[in-house]
């Protein structure tokens, strides 16, 4: 469950597992670094058409078509027990396809697709559901000759049918930013045989990622959904048939969900599921409060915790079982790109129009006093969308880069600065809360938008309004971060204040078509390989139905330079189109980037195991760790766990 799932899955994972929980990074799962060991490939009879048992954007396949199983797994790892973790808020709906509801943590745990990613490459995708594909070197279509012992959970067989009904109903039912992307590309869609199903790209497209994100798209049995009424758009808690090696096995609604491996799992010796899929049951159990969660864990009422919390990590992990060793707690590296994680601004507010405004607003959240007064040191300031990866834009732009950006700044797209100047960057501040050169700065930015400061101290435009920001929080921890914010603000003149609201409002206030909201914490996103996912996350077109562009950011610059993206055909030309684009999102200072750390850290009670070497872009406790059924038993039989 830890490796590269379609974009559907992906993306809707995210949004179901909430910015805040603990472990959603893990459960995503990212893409691998393209080492090029080769890839072993049939002609088909066309020398023009490759037949494949997987592809890679650029370069090679790390893995022959007759690898036994992936590196980073223990190809002989035990079956058995379970694990359970942690979530945020609450859920009322098993169908993670949809904005209507908050669905399950994992909610797509029992859907596969037909193409699957590694936790050790970047932008390689290998057969799953389907035994080979074949494709052309303009990659204009491709074909998926599906595994004829595909069986969905309840026993009966998929057919290409069932893949055609898949794509059809996201096409038409699913996310509107997601089906608007898809409907832009695809031209058709056919069936060839029982096992055999062709996708057509539409002419003048990038085609470069295209059969890795139809290859992407979820399969749900077609059968099912029929017979029993079943709406991708509603919310639901019945949940769609799948093949996947997890099913639902029960729920309490809003506390507790719990996938069981399913025994009769078709795909369950296949080479690249060897070692993974380990427990038997994944229990999830929700929480409203951090500290509640943790108290839980405290108690053994769950038993693995991925630490979001900088003050637990540093001063909460004495009890007595971490003392006596029943609990480990490690930190673990990690190579994954940062999250994203920040303060998103709400564009779609007029008040927020003006740049000079953003950037002011900014300057005033003091990072480093945060992390030396509040987070013990522990996480790094987030300056680009693409931190901690080669992606990330750095000093001035390279001569690839400018060629790309010139053009949008002689039409005025763009500033001249960002020819010549450094990527923008977090502002630094001072060891005390109220860093005064940023104020003074913010203050300057301020009086130049219009925003002046009357004789109480408060600001008002032209028109005589406050300039009034609100915070939306559902998260008691994150009141400590967002107080000191708003403290600063109000010495700036800022009517800033913090508004708690329970899961359930933060999710209809921030969800289209509502986006009822001056700032939230999300996630900027991105990818290590980025494609049309882009036009979801930052594109004009879908940022007023996005749910995942809920700052609502429409910069022509930026849909140029995402076409530039879709576009590049080589490893270096992506890189370049890359780095621009970070450029111009930052530019746009549509966010106030917050924080990341370059580790898991992590505790469990000690009856888990992984392998020595975990991989770059993934923990994968949810995926190729293991049950130690011998010391689970010494942990209930002297008391630990029940």
């Amino acid at each position: 469950m830890t490796r590269t799932r379609s974009a559907t899955q992906a993306a809707t994972m995210a949004r179901a597992g909430g910015a805040a929980t603990a472990w959603g990074a893990q459960v995503l799962g990212l893409a691998a670094l393209v080492t090029g060991l080769g890839i072993t490939a049939a002609r088909a009879q066309d020398p023009g058409v490759t037949v494949a048992h997987g592809i890679s954007t650029f370069g090679e396949l790390k893995y022959p078509a007759d690898f036994p199983h992936l590196d980073y797994v223990n190809p002989d790892a035990p079956k058995g027990g379970e694990i359970s973790e942690w979530v945020f808020g609450g859920f009322d709906s098993m169908n993670p396809y949809s904005v209507k509801g908050r669905a399950a943590a994992l909610a797509t745990a029992p859907y596969e697709s037909i193409l699957v990613g590694t936790a050790d490459e970047i932008g390689a995708a290998y057969c799953l559901l389907c035994e080979t594909l074949e494709y052309p070197a303009d990659r204009s279509w491709v074909i998926f000759n599906l595994r004829p012992e595909v069986r969905f959970s309840d026993g009966t067989p998929m057919t290409a049918e069932d893949v055609v009904f898949s794509y059809e109903t996201f096409l038409t039912k699913g996310l509107t930013d997601f089906r608007t992307v898809l409907a832009q590309q695809v031209e058709k869609v056919e069936v060839l045989g029982p096992h055999r199903v062709k996708f057509t790209f539409k002419p003048g497209v990038p085609t470069r990622d295209l059969p890795q994100e139809v290859g992407g798209l979820s399969v749900l049995s077609r059968a099912h959904y029929l017979a029993n009424n079943l709406d991708l758009e509603e919310s639901s808690l019945t949940p769609f048939l799948g093949t996947g090696a997890y099913v639902l096995d029960r729920m309490d609604v809003g506390k507790t969900v719990v996938y069981r491996r399913n025994p009769d799992y078709w795909g369950r010796d296949l080479p690249i599921n060897r070692g993974t899929g380990n427990f038997d049951t994944i229990r999830l159990e929700y929480y409203a409060d951090y500290n509640a969660a943790f108290e839980g864990f405290k108690a053994g009422n769950y038993t693995f915790r991925n630490e979001a919390s900088s003050i637990s990590w540093a001063t909460g992990y004495d009890f007595p079982a971490v003392q006596r060793g029943d609990v480990k707690k490690v930190e673990l590296p990690s190579g994954a790109k940062a999250s994203g994680q920040a303060f998103l601004f709400n564009l779609r507010r007029e008040k927020f129009q003006d740049p000079r405004v953003r950037e002011a607003l900014g300057l005033m959240f003091n990072f480093e006093w945060s992390n030396a007064t509040l987070f013990y040191g522990l996480y790094d300031r987030i300056d680009s969308v693409w931190e901690n990866s080669w992606l990330e834009a750095t000093g001035t732009p390279a001569p690839e880069e400018q060629a790309l950006l010139q053009p949008l700044v002689d039409q005025g797209l763009l500033p001249a600065a960002i020819l010549t100047d450094p990527a923008v960057g977090a502002p630094v501040s001072g060891d005390r809360q109220l860093d005064r050169a940023n104020l003074r700065k913010a203050s300057d930015l301020l009086d130049a938008a219009g925003w002046t400061v009357g004789t109480d101290g408060k600001r008002r435009n032209a028109a005589g309004e406050v300039l009034r920001v609100e915070f939306l929080n559902d998260s008691p921890t994150f009141d400590r971060v967002i107080n000191p914010y708003v403290e600063n603000l109000q010495r700036l003149g800022v009517e800033a204040y913090m508004t708690r609201v329970d899961n359930a409002q933060m999710e209809s206030r921030t969800r289209p078509p509502s986006y009822d909201f001056d700032i939230v914490v999300g996630n900027a996103r991105s990818g290590y390989i980025s494609g049309s996912e882009l036009k979801q996350f930052y594109g004009s077109e879908t940022a007023d139905v996005s749910a995942f562009n809920i700052m609502g950011l429409k910069s022509p610059a930026v849909d140029r330079l995402i076409e530039a993206v879709m576009a590049a055909d080589s490893n270096d030309s992506l890189t370049h189109a890359t780095r621009a684009l970070d450029r111009a999102l930052r530019a746009e200072r549509f966010w106030v980037p917050q924080w990341f750390k370059a580790t898991h850290t992590i505790a469990y009670y000690d009856m888990y195991e992984h392998p020595p070497a975990l991989p770059p872009y993934a923990l994968g406790e949810l995926d190729f760790w293991w049950y130690n059924a011998d010391k689970a038993e010494r942990l209930k039989a002297t008391g630990v766990l029940r």
